[in-house]
């Protein structure tokens, strides 16, 4: 009895732990006029934590600094992003506030990722919703992850079973990928491709020569993460996949536009079988999943 309320205790205090916002850790640090503009959250890749410091808190970045490394014992380094996803590559520009490194391993649903957050884009936030998708995939299916990052659902729907095609454009996040598959023992599983996915499905008679190999009746599912603005892209994806198959489609949008979203992709010959939030990016706007089934 005396072991289960000690767990229980432990539990408790654990989770009020993970009640206490970085902005209430602040309180009594930085003076309260400017409080409210302390981030409530920040996100730990790995032993890395990367935080968005605005700059009117420019005379408190040490103290910032400070208390995020007492929050969590084995962080390594802080990084401060100082702009939003740039360029082809979706990547931001980061200052290092502490450590001497951005390389970290992170560790997510049972897999393994090498990347140097500088380097790459990587969203931890999305770790469950990485975890759903995963659950749906079936052993022997053909898959295709445009976008693939440094494998975030590649590496879940390979040990699953499945085949993948994964296409990136981004030269860094490529080698971190490969490393990845080696690291978690699924070569052979995952066919990387690097290139531009809008470029390389495009335009069919470049498929060949980029090393893209289609089944015959269609890719069995398709995993697009997509980025800002490339809403498009379902369109010119859902020609390479099979009738009956999948798509799980991100797409960031206002909850306003989603009745008329779920028309438009009818229209498209895509039923909409789920959909969901899957978190909030701008005041209003959401990133959403949809899982569509090709008619």
């Amino acid at each position: 009895m005396k072991g289960l309320q000690s767990l229980r205790q432990r539990y408790i205090e654990m989770s009020f732990r993970n009640r206490v916002t970085l902005r209430d850790a602040m309180k009594g640090i930085i003076e309260e006029p400017l409080l409210p503009l302390v981030p409530k959250r920040f996100d730990y890749i790995g032993d890395i934590a990367v935080i968005s410091i605005p700059a009117e808190l420019g005379a408190y970045r040490e103290a910032i600094v400070l208390k995020i490394l007492s929050m969590r014992g084995n962080t390594r380094a802080v990084l401060n992003k100082v702009s939003k996803l740039e360029g082809e590559r979706r990547v931001a520009h980061f200052e290092l506030l502490s450590g001497e490194s951005a390389e970290t391993f992170h560790r997510e649903n049972g897999y393994t990722y090498r990347m140097d957050v500088r380097k790459v884009f990587f969203n931890p936030r999305l770790y469950w919703e990485r975890a759903r998708v995963a659950s749906k995939v079936l052993p022997g299916e053909s898959i295709l992850v445009p976008f693939a990052g440094v494998g975030p659902f590649v590496l879940p729907s390979a040990g699953k079973g499945a085949m993948v095609s994964a296409i990136e454009i981004n030269p860094d996040a490529c080698v971190c990928l490969k490393e990845n598959l080696r690291l978690n023992k699924l070569e052979g599983k995952v066919t990387v491709i690097q290139g531009d996915a809008e470029f390389i499905l495009c335009h069919s008679g470049s498929l060949k020569n980029e090393g893209l190999h289609v089944p015959e009746n269609g890719f069995d599912r398709a995993i697009i993460p997509t980025p800002y603005g490339l809403d498009y892209f379902l369109e010119e994806v859902s020609d390479f996949i099979k009738k009956g198959g999948y798509i799980h489609f991100y797409t960031f949008k206002t909850e306003s536009q989603i009745p008329e979203l779920i028309e438009e992709y009818k229209k498209l010959g895509l039923e909409v079988e789920f959909y969901r939030r899957a978190g909030n990016v701008a005041p209003g706007v959401s990133r959403w999943v949809f899982d569509l089934i090709k008619k």
